[in-house]
């Protein structure tokens, strides 16, 4: 695997370097110490991946990012030694694209995070298969006949997300449960700054929760989210994966919630999370939905699902906030009989 370092600190270069090359598999493609040389670097020689600092003088790590995702697309794991005072950048570089975030270790010898982060980034390529688990009926959860809507998102979702939630309204006519890759120690940041960006409410989810109007409910540990046989919300380690959380558990756990009107939203991301629940879902007669290339920092997660007909519909990120009002909208006047979307 070859890696390549942007960092305009020496001693965090060195950090880096010594931690990755514990791997023997893992060569250094090359070094740049600003986000300028980093999109020159990267568009002569693309490596396998790019641990991307976030502060640094020319060109910063968010606007690199965002350059080498249109010009080279590359995955891009953002490493930097402050990420609490700098909140807002790393999820700005989430939406342009990066992978995750992380902190810099403190030193070579405590490079074991980033290692694992890297194997997890390698795996990606490779999801592990989901089925669905039968289901006995559901006694709560939802309420029946109020649209319940899933989203799921990776690279680039944050930006995404921000564009779709901020376009619905205070007051929405439908719960939302989000599972979003993502660092499950910078959730509580991140459902902050999700807050300012829609006027919906944003929160946590919690065990045995239920599902509000109005309300987006964001998965935030280091568990699956997802609806269990009593229709209630809940954490859990199974099915195993690579993603947690699980874009995949979480839409596979929706299958079969009496009384529903679902939708299910696949947005920008890397590897194939989601696409088999996406299907599974649209087998069963809900509403589908995968962002199109064009609006996707990355299309992965999206191709994946249109490569094997999960998507009732692929649509530009602009575009998938208007056909979810019209879905509330029909759901409520169907008067009880489920729209098939097929």
């Amino acid at each position: 695997m070859r890696v390549a370092i942007v960092n305009d600190s020496l001693l965090a270069r060195e950090v880096i370097r010594r931690s990755v090359l514990v791997r023997p598999d893992v060569t250094i493609a090359w070094v740049a110490t600003n986000g300028a040389e980093a999109i020159e670097r990267c568009c002569k020689d693309r490596p396998d991946l790019i641990l991307m600092d976030l502060v640094m003088p020319d060109v910063d790590g968010v606007t690199a990012t965002a350059r080498i995702m249109h010009d080279c697309p590359c995955p891009i794991l953002i490493v930097t030694v402050s990420i609490n005072r700098n909140t807002t950048p790393a999820f700005a570089a989430m939406g342009a694209g990066a992978i995750d975030v992380m902190a810099l270790p403190a030193n070579w010898r405590h490079g074991n995070e980033l290692l694992q982060k890297i194997s997890q980034i390698e795996r990606l390529h490779r999801p592990l298969p989901f089925r669905a688990r039968p289901r006995s009926p559901a006694s709560s959860g939802p309420q029946p006949g109020m649209p319940l809507i899933l989203i799921g998102a990776s690279a680039g979702g944050p930006a995404a997300l921000a564009e779709l939630l901020g376009a619905l309204p205070e007051g929405f006519a439908a719960g939302i449960v989000l599972a979003q890759h993502l660092d499950t120690r910078f959730a509580d940041e991140f459902i902050r700054w999700l807050q300012k960006q829609t006027p919906l409410r944003v929160r946590c989810a919690r065990q045995d929760d239920t599902v509000e109007t109005g309300t987006v409910l964001v998965s935030a540990e280091n568990r699956n989210l997802v609806f269990r046989e009593n229709g209630l919300l809940g954490y859990t380690h199974e099915p195993a994966s690579y993603h947690v959380p699980s874009i995949d558990a979480l839409f596979f756990s929706a299958n079969g919630l009496p009384n529903s009107y679902l939708a299910a939203v696949l947005l920008t991301g890397m590897g194939a999370d989601g696409a088999a629940g996406l299907k599974a879902l649209r087998d069963a007669g809900h509403l589908t939905i995968a962002q199109d290339e064009t609006s996707s920092a990355l299309y992965g997660m999206p191709r994946a699902a249109a490569q094997i007909g999960a998507a009732c519909e692929i649509l530009p990120l602009a575009r998938i906030a208007p056909r979810l009002k019209m879905f509330c909208r029909m759901s409520y006047d169907a008067h009880g009989n489920r729209t098939d979307w097929t």
